[in-house]
């Protein structure tokens, strides 16, 4: 909005000039989420307390029964950060910025309505797997069906190290990118089981994907880099920081010991926006590299039910995802976090290294 209103005066006033560079506008998006999440933070969880919005624990972790009654449904106050700074600082003009809103509030509205009917309703499976994943499959497929038709975006599948490998999957993209939005917001889902665990790889994939999209949309780094320019994309990045800005609002409370959990409503945002955006800057296949502990912690979970069933009752892991294995062998949490945090950080240095070496 800020943009909107103030460049086009530029001309009279020389300043506002600055509003046209997209790195300006985002470190910009990310101190404003940053700073509500922040300001906000301490009266939003007084209102989640005070309405008794508290996470209730399974018995299976019972090293976790201390956090029972912790507010949950935080992903709210992050929501609201990246919504803020969003309208402030990107150009609302752009057709990639509002995809990503619909995406990013689409699968937030379904992560509030299973954390109601688990926290207010006291329904304890929330949302039932059919009705959530249908409904996950519902927005990331108006949002893929929305993206298709852009003039500027096609259906190539680009291949990291192999820029010659560009097969074009047509309309079998459509569902490929639902898959990828999918899978991305509940890896992120499963991996939210310790307190900070599953924002700070967020925040790692979420800056990682603002220097890709960022460079998808600059048509001369594109190509010198030798990566698939998208005319428009590089706003997306505004977007990105405001992810990254409220996510570190957000960790400011929930770091250990937590004072507030994301709930579903964050952790299913979060996620799909990470998969879109991937998807949006033809990284589809670099989220599996950038999100790679996300990926590592569905896989346990995959690997841990299939065994289970396969052998009548055999276990893999004590207890999945893989940070629950962990913490039964005696880690301690801000041990386990503080190492699933490193492991981040280097894929996500891996990701980056990836973008010469095309």
């Amino acid at each position: 909005m800020i943009y909107n209103l103030l460049y086009p005066l530029f001309s009279d006033v020389g300043i506002f000039n600055v509003f046209r560079y997209i790195t300006f506008r985002s470190v910009w998006a990310l101190l404003t989420a940053l700073l509500i999440t922040i300001v906000v933070g301490p009266a939003f969880i007084r209102l989640l307390k005070r309405i008794k919005f508290g996470q209730e624990i399974h018995e299976d972790v019972s090293a976790h029964m201390h956090k029972a009654g912790t507010p949950t449904m935080g992903g709210l106050l992050m929501g609201f950060g990246v919504l803020v700074a969003v309208f402030m600082w990107a150009d609302l003009t752009n057709v990639y910025i509002w995809l990503a809103l619909l995406v990013f509030v689409g699968f937030g509205a379904i992560g509030f309505m299973d954390d109601w009917l688990k926290v207010v309703k006291k329904h304890n499976k929330g949302l039932s797997a059919k009705a959530k994943f249908g409904l996950q499959i519902l927005v990331a497929g108006a949002a893929m069906y929305l993206l298709i038709q852009q003039p500027a975006y096609d259906t190539h599948l680009a291949f990291p190290f192999f820029k010659g490998l560009r097969p074009d999957l047509g309309w079998f993209y459509l569902p490929f990118a639902v898959l990828v939005v999918v899978g991305s917001s509940n890896g992120v889902n499963l991996t939210d089981g310790l307190d900070g665990l599953a924002i700070g790889p967020s925040i790692v994939a979420a800056g990682c994907f603002a220097i890709f999209v960022y460079v998808t949309g600059h048509v001369a780094i594109a190509k010198y880099l030798q990566i698939t320019y998208v005319a428009g994309m590089g706003e997306v990045t505004v977007f990105c920081g405001a992810l990254v800005g409220a996510g570190l609002g957000f960790l400011w409370y929930n770091a250990y010991p937590a004072q507030v959990f994301m709930g579903d409503v964050g952790s299913l945002s979060i996620g799909s926006s990470l998969g879109f955006v991937a998807v949006l800057c033809k990284n589809e296949l670099m989220l599996v590299i950038v999100g790679g502990l996300f990926v590592v912690e569905t896989l346990s979970v995959i690997l841990q039910v299939g065994y289970f069933k396969f052998t009548g009752g055999k276990r893999i892991f004590r207890m999945a995802p893989l940070h629950h294995h962990f913490e039964l062998k005696g880690i301690p949490e801000s041990k386990i976090i503080t190492r699933f945090w490193i492991l981040s950080i280097l894929l996500g240095m891996m990701a980056l290294s990836t973008l010469k070496l095309r």
